[in-house]
């Protein structure tokens, strides 16, 4: 419980609610429909993208910007926070998303406002084809999110916020057409509280939460997986503080491997 007595984590909650309740507010802003201009696809996606890309730059050194519960349980089944952080971090997300969304239709002109932007089944789209959709763009999301911040990467990955910008903003180019493209728990049950609206909810939950499980499970187990000890990562689960002792082992750890790492090679020569 040491994060308790923590400053930074303090912050870091704190930087998640600000972080969701100006991606809900910039999100759902750009998909009202305005007189004589109506919102398209693409200018749709691009706001979302946007907004998260510049979320990242932001506030990803406060918290690590997850401003997502699904990124959230996905970085919590890679063993890369705690379950009292994910705990704190869902709840912050939660409650910047309701107050996003309730400073949104304060904000709007009641004949604009319409139901917030809220996702919903479009074009005819099954639950069970919503929820598919739901799970492939979140599970696109959480892999560009893992290979864009992984820090034992040597090659030139570019910046992350800008890569995952991308990301959501490729998930709401097709999502949009299903559901009106959510990967974010919190997205969508934001504006359903506030319009109190709430046809077919279970399926931007069920569907980000699965896509994101599988898209850690794939990243952290499958194709790169941490060379970390059981007993290290139920230390990182249960939240227990770092001692200088295992800092100094993962060091001497991701030496070792970029020492065998066939990367480490000189040019020219073969392994």
């Amino acid at each position: 419980m040491w994060e308790l007595r923590s400053l930074a984590f303090s912050r870091a909650v704190c930087a998640e609610f600000l972080a969701t309740l100006l991606f809900v507010f910039f999100g759902l802003g750009s998909a009202l429909d305005w007189p004589q201009t109506q919102s398209s696809v693409l200018q749709i996606a691009l706001a979302f993208g946007l907004a998260i890309g510049t979320l990242v730059q932001t506030l990803g050194h406060v918290s690590g910007a997850h401003i997502n519960p699904a990124v959230t349980v996905a970085c919590l089944v890679g063993c890369h926070i705690s379950f009292l952080r994910a705990t704190f971090y869902v709840a912050a997300q939660i409650l910047g998303a309701v107050a996003g969304a309730a400073l949104l239709h304060e904000l709007t002109p009641s004949d604009i406002r319409g139901n917030l932007a809220i996702n919903a089944l479009n074009n005819n789209t099954t639950a069970g084809q919503a929820v598919t959709v739901e799970l492939f763009l979140t599970l696109q999301l959480v892999l560009c999110i893992f290979a864009s911040t992984d820090n034992r990467r040597e090659d030139n990955i570019g910046s992350p916020a800008l890569s995952i910008g991308f990301s959501v903003a490729l998930g709401h180019l097709l999502g949009i057409h299903y559901t009106g493209c959510s990967m974010n728990p919190a997205r969508s049950l934001g504006p359903a509280i506030i319009v109190g609206k709430f046809d077919d909810h279970w399926v931007f939950w069920i569907g980000p939460l699965v896509g994101a499980i599988l898209g850690s499970l794939i990243y952290n187990y499958l194709l790169f997986p941490h060379a970390k000890s059981l007993s290290e990562r139920l230390a990182t689960l249960k939240g227990k503080e770092p001692d200088v002792d295992w800092e100094e082992r993962e060091v001497r750890r991701r030496q070792s491997v970029e020492l065998h790492s066939p990367q480490s090679l000189p040019r020219g020569s073969k392994a």
